[in-house]
């Protein structure tokens, strides 16, 4: 499936910058050596190899230089905990960070990154980004902080060999939640071996179940958690109650892996290179980047990924319009602010996310491009069969705050998620001590009612 230039036109308005600075040579500094850390995590290696190319071909172009590569092999909240002590001290902290976008403001407000705009400024390839995408990566000052590597978009995937063996439809294509639960409980009654559905829940999947998992409901509902007129969180959300409802389903109503199951860090792995190449899990909100890990160049090849796995867009709760939901992210790369030599840095950066390592990484990693070069070549539209879905459900996207208290905001969500699939609380309750947290967090004065 081919993506047309008005789909990838709205690709911008998810997220998206990149660079390019001095050219090779150039680079000047006190440190003859730069630091890159990044996240290094279960099957998830692309990362890892796409690092590892742009070294050799950097330290070839700019001799004496050494780049050191800093794998961190962390679960995300802990890649990120172990990220903000390393910039704490200029000894240990990076010349380059792998960040994720949302946060990308509380890490600039904190000092760790350096603005950028002196190098977007002079880059001739900066006109290849969509203007509307290059938001990703702003501080709350404004300024470019971040230069993501590619964007996102979550769905539902369905095994659809195991769908018809239920004598369910295939396609697949929910029009409320109750057809995703009513099609987890027809698996669960036809096929007793197979786990239905996944649905990322819990304080030990991090930013994973706040926005693949929960965020993915809560937007389907309508209501938000932020409110960006007035600049508030939301509280006694209706919606909030109802998501944590559906988690509720899922867990308690045995559609989902077991508590023990979901609040593995491991999960995501599971879920990747065993649950779903084997058979043995039927449906899953999960990421376009998912595939990555089945191709060829992937940690877990599965030729026959493409003839037995589904997409279908998560339909809002009741099936109101736009009638689909996702959410979308990405990484995005950055310099820190304590180089010692920034235009290396830079240089690194640049050459990361050129057209052919951006086409190369975005291939490999199963993500939406952001360059519209990249975009448009018909290598890579042509090299996932799942790119065209994934990027066409980007007219319902939505996005998570930008703003520096949302990382204490998600991890009170992830408490609410997993006080209810362990039956510790009512949903009522669990939005309830959600509300009573938000408040603690933000201040009374920063929060809006969602009543």
């Amino acid at each position: 499936m081919k993506i047309s230039t008005v789909t990838v036109i709205s690709l911008g308005a998810v997220a998206a910058l990149i660079l390019s600075g001095c050219s090779a040579g150039e680079s000047s500094g006190q440190s003859d050596t730069i630091k890159v850390a990044y996240q290094k995590f279960g099957t998830f290696v692309q990362v890892d190899n796409h690092m590892k190319a742009v070294k050799a071909e950097f330290e070839a172009a700019h001799k004496g230089m050494t780049v050191k590569l800093v794998p961190i092999e962390a679960q995300e909240n802990d890649y990120a905990t172990k990220l903000a002590l390393m910039n704490k001290s200029a000894a240990t902290a990076p010349d380059v960070m792998y960040e994720d976008t949302f946060r990308v403001q509380p890490d600039s407000d904190a000092g760790y990154l350096a603005a950028l705009d002196a190098y977007t400024a002079k880059w001739d390839e900066w006109g290849n980004f969509y203007e509307n995408a290059k938001s990703a990566g702003l501080g709350s000052d404004g300024k470019t902080y971040g230069i993501p590597m590619g964007t996102d978009t979550r769905a539902i995937w369905y095994n659809k060999e195991l769908f018809a063996q239920a004598g369910l439809p295939v396609p697949f294509e929910p029009k409320t939640w109750e057809d995703v639960l009513d099609a987890a409980a027809t698996i669960k009654d036809e096929l007793p071996d197979v786990t239905p559905l996944n649905v990322y829940s819990g304080k030990a999947q991090g930013e994973a179940a706040t926005m693949q998992g929960f965020e993915m409901l809560l937007y389907g509902t309508g209501d938000t958690l932020y409110d960006t007129d007035s600049k508030k969180w939301v509280t006694g959300s209706k919606g909030f109650v109802d998501s944590l409802g559906f988690i509720e389903d899922v867990y308690q109503g045995d559609l989902g892996p077991t508590p023990e199951q979901a609040l593995d860090k491991n999960v995501g792995n599971l879920v990747s290179a065993e649950w779903m190449p084997q058979g043995k899990l039927a449906m899953g909100i999960d990421g376009s980047w998912l595939s990555g890990t089945w191709l060829e160049t992937g940690t877990a090849p599965w030729p026959e990924w493409s003839d037995v796995m589904g997409q279908a867009a998560m339909p809002t709760q009741t099936g109101d319009e736009p009638g689909a939901t996702s959410m979308s992210g990405g990484w995005t790369l950055a310099m820190g602010a304590k180089s010692k030599n920034p235009d290396a840095a830079w240089d690194f950066i640049s050459l990361a996310l050129n057209k052919e390592n951006s086409q190369a990484y975005d291939v490999a990693a199963s993500q939406i491009a952001v360059r519209d070069d990249v975009s448009k070549d018909p290598a890579y539209q042509e090299a996932n069969p799942s790119f065209g879905f994934f990027s066409d459900i980007v007219e319902v996207t939505n996005f998570r705050p930008a703003t520096s208290d949302y990382a204490e905001i998600s991890s009170a969500i992830t408490v609410a998620m997993e006080s209810v699939m362990t039956g510790q609380q009512s949903p009522e309750d669990a939005a309830a001590a959600y509300d009573d947290a938000v408040v603690g967090i933000v201040g009374e004065d920063n929060t809006t009612s969602g009543e």
